[in-house]
């Protein structure tokens, strides 16, 4: 069962974390990604995979900077259900287009150890998809992600600390954050 806190004890963390960054450089950070996904995606028909609901914020931000043709769809696959560590891969939904023969981008807030992403990967390319990237606003800096999953788009690197803000949160509080704070001793 997931810790359960309220808005009070959210907001306490907020106002003694510590701020990674701010919202001029993940702004920055989304610049990029998107230049780069219209490099590589622009007349390719993609399809955008949202991961709820982490990704949200990031699925949001990015697609309003690409100036092309796309379509939209979510999934929700999740280990953590509100919690601060993971478990196994659950669905949750299910993109409603078809996956064959599309060429995907699975958009997410974070890339922690891998094994949500991997577990999406793996059921995109089943379904047939002509290609799947992926794209996350924040990659962690750590040694521990699952063998064979990468990221093909990565707009900022963290440090190894529990993270909220900008889709990631914290106890499901703090997503709408427009910068990315880390936790205070964790």
């Amino acid at each position: 069962m997931a810790e359960r806190i309220d808005a009070e004890t959210a907001w306490r963390v907020y106002r003694e974390s510590d701020c990674l960054y701010d919202e001029a450089e993940v702004q920055a950070a989304l610049d990029r990604m998107a230049e780069a996904v219209h490099r590589d995606l622009a007349d390719r028909d993609p399809l955008l995979l949202c991961v709820m609901n982490g990704g949200l914020y990031t699925m949001a931000e990015l697609s309003r900077r690409l100036a092309f043709p796309l379509q939209m769809d979510y999934l929700q696959a999740t280990r953590y259900r509100g919690r601060t560590t993971g478990s196994e891969v659950a669905w949750l939904a299910r993109p409603q287009h078809p996956l064959r023969d599309r060429h995907l981008l699975v958009v997410d807030d974070i890339l922690d150890e891998g094994h949500t992403l991997a577990a999406i990967l793996q059921y995109c390319r089943d379904a047939g998809a002509a290609s799947v990237r992926t794209a996350v606003l924040v990659q962690k800096r750590h040694q521990r992600l699952a063998a064979g999953v990468s990221a093909d788009y990565i707009g900022l690197k963290v440090p190894d600390r529990y993270v909220f803000g900008c889709g990631m949160d914290y106890h499901d509080y703090l997503r709408n954050l427009p910068c990315i704070h880390a936790v205070r001793g964790m």
